[in-house]
């Protein structure tokens, strides 16, 4: 089993990316808070790493907290979620966001989520409410401050929403981009806030 890789980020994409460790690629299915992280490419990264093994295939799914990657592993062991759909959840709800949502019982927020259907949702709170504790009593304690935004951040998280990306990347994009010192106009900051997204 993989606990780690440590290497150079060879490729990055939303969903997937390659690391370089001494040569040897390996792709990593990651959700879309762990690439809004990331460095550039030709970086040294580190993630953690959950090795999913079938018959037919072995998987690497990474992550770059060990918060990320617990609930992973709580999502997948609730019947009828698959690694790939944990991965969808976590790309759309925050870690402290999905953890308040279970906690809470809020299944209507659960459902915004792609493949989430409303007896899945209403499964995932009965099998994990109790089992949480990993991520502290707290879950929003985890998250980052909230995000002010102005009505320039407005325009483009909603542009980068309707463009089809996740709400929670789209804004750690337009975070980046602010701090990095883009000029709080439309146009440059879009235009840098997709190229982080990408």
């Amino acid at each position: 089993m993989i606990g780690f890789l440590r290497g150079l980020l060879h490729e990055k994409h939303p969903n997937e990316i390659v690391v370089d460790v001494h040569g040897v690629g390996y792709l990593v299915t990651i959700p879309v808070s762990t690439f809004s992280a990331l460095p550039e490419t030709g970086s040294e990264v580190k993630l953690r790493i959950h090795t999913h093994v079938r018959e037919d295939a072995i998987a690497l799914f990474g992550f770059l907290t060990g918060e990320e990657k617990l609930l992973f592993e709580k999502l997948i062991s609730v019947s009828g979620i698959g690694p790939k759909l944990a991965v969808t959840v976590l790309s759309g709800l925050s870690v402290a966001d999905l953890a308040a949502a279970i906690r809470s019982s809020n299944v209507a927020q659960l459902t915004r989520v792609p493949g989430i259907g409303k007896k899945t949702a209403e499964r995932l709170v009965v099998e994990l409410r109790d089992k949480l504790d990993m991520l502290g009593g707290k879950a929003p304690a985890a998250a980052a401050p909230a995000m002010v935004m102005s009505a320039v951040d407005e325009d483009v998280l909603s542009a980068l929403v309707n463009l089809g990306c996740p709400r929670p990347a789209a804004e750690a994009a337009i975070r980046k981009a602010r701090a990095a010192g883009v000029a709080a106009e439309f146009e440059p900051l879009f235009r840098r806030a997709l190229e982080l997204v990408r």
